[in-house]
């Protein structure tokens, strides 16, 4: 979603908790075709070392963040919940100093940060969590203006 949204800006996909290489689900697929986006190669992929050395890494609830900060502290600084980032983080400065204003490593994720996984409910809930992704996602890229 963040991808066909913020040409210039590489997004890559990754869980906390995850079995490797399973595809999305049906539910998912057709929550995000209802907004126009398919991803038919997708898998999970578990967040290693390599993620580690991301500019930013967004994450969709606070148990994902204190996960992050507990096996990644070095990325602590750069991790924050979507919906923290698209209500807070500033629009002016070089990225990596409007993160630093924001404290990430330290700030308390507070349960308002929670996008609520639809995972065994019913197609309606995946429909409102994709409706609740897009507009979070597009309030995050107006908030990180254009790639530098």
């Amino acid at each position: 979603m963040f991808a066909a949204r913020a040409p210039g800006y590489r997004a890559v996909g990754a869980g906390t908790l995850v079995l490797e290489g399973l595809p999305m689900s049906q539910r998912t697929r057709q929550a995000l075709a209802d907004h126009g986006l398919s991803d038919p190669d997708h898998r999970s992929r578990q967040f290693g070392p390599d993620d580690a050395s991301a500019t930013l890494v967004v994450a969709m609830e606070p148990s994902q963040v204190a996960w992050v900060r507990r096996h990644f502290p070095e990325v602590a600084g750069r991790t924050a919940t979507l919906p923290r980032l698209a209500r807070h983080l500033p629009t002016d400065g070089p990225l990596s100093e409007r993160l630093a204003s924001m404290a990430l490593a330290t700030v308390e994720v507070e349960e308002w940060e929670e996008v609520v996984d639809p995972a065994s409910g019913d197609q309606g809930e995946f429909d409102a969590c994709a409706a609740t992704l897009t507009t979070l996602v597009d309030r995050l890229v107006d908030r990180l203006g254009p790639p530098c």
